[in-house]
């Protein structure tokens, strides 16, 4: 008889170096939000709004198959940003994760927001030790997104409908989109804004200031 010899699957190896970078956060008091979306969504332009207007002191992760560009742009609002190239993976993983808040003081901070890799399925169920996922959609993507991708929208406890202002242009029912999330999530906080105009922000800069958060 062949024995096959199976290697643990990727969700094993990753669960408890999640566990370790939960525990980092916890003892140092750092709220973790992970941002997942399409490529081309607006979670750069949310996180160079929130990374303004942020009530505490904050940085960013970045993650992208190739290049520095969005890390850049957060450079740019004068926030800590740290580029994580994946050079091919579709996801960022707590193990990527590790590596780079060891080059972090998280006793400084008080928030760290992670930009995951653009993609609505591969990141959804990976965990990397954050307390929140956060979903971000836009109107131009189309309004069925919840419902072809249910698995990353069961875990999030909020989502952003991005892109507000091209409401009037493209076909893309808010409501059925809201109901949607809440079917999905029924305790989720769902934020409509638009990030390129800054407008809408105001729940999500409340929501940010909560004790618990």
């Amino acid at each position: 008889m062949t024995r096959i010899k199976l290697n643990r699957t990727a969700q094993s190896r990753n669960q408890p170096v999640a566990e370790q970078n939960r525990t980092k956060f916890q003892d140092a008091g750092v709220f973790v939000m992970n941002l997942i979306g399409s490529p081309g969504c607006g979670k750069t332009t949310i996180l160079e709004y929130t990374a303004r207007h942020c009530p505490g002191q904050s940085a960013v992760i970045v993650g992208d198959v190739k290049t520095a560009l969005d890390a850049d742009r957060i450079l740019q609002c004068d926030i800590p940003a740290y580029p994580i190239e994946t050079g091919g993976s579709c996801h960022l993983s707590a193990q990527m994760i590790a590596d780079t808040i060891a080059r972090l003081d998280l006793d400084q901070l008080d928030y760290l927001f992670i930009e995951n890799v653009g993609n609505l399925v591969c990141p959804s169920t990976m965990d990397l030790g954050e307390n929140i996922k956060v979903g971000v959609l836009s109107v131009p993507e189309g309004d069925e997104k919840v419902r072809k991708y249910p698995a990353l929208f069961l875990r999030t406890e909020v989502v952003f409908i991005n892109k507000a202002d091209l409401l009037p242009y493209c076909p893309y029912d808010v409501e059925r989109v809201k109901e949607d999330c809440r079917k999905a999530r029924p305790d989720v906080k769902v934020f409509e804004v638009s990030a390129a105009q800054g407008t809408g922000f105001g729940p999500w800069m409340e929501f940010l200031r909560q004790p618990d958060v």
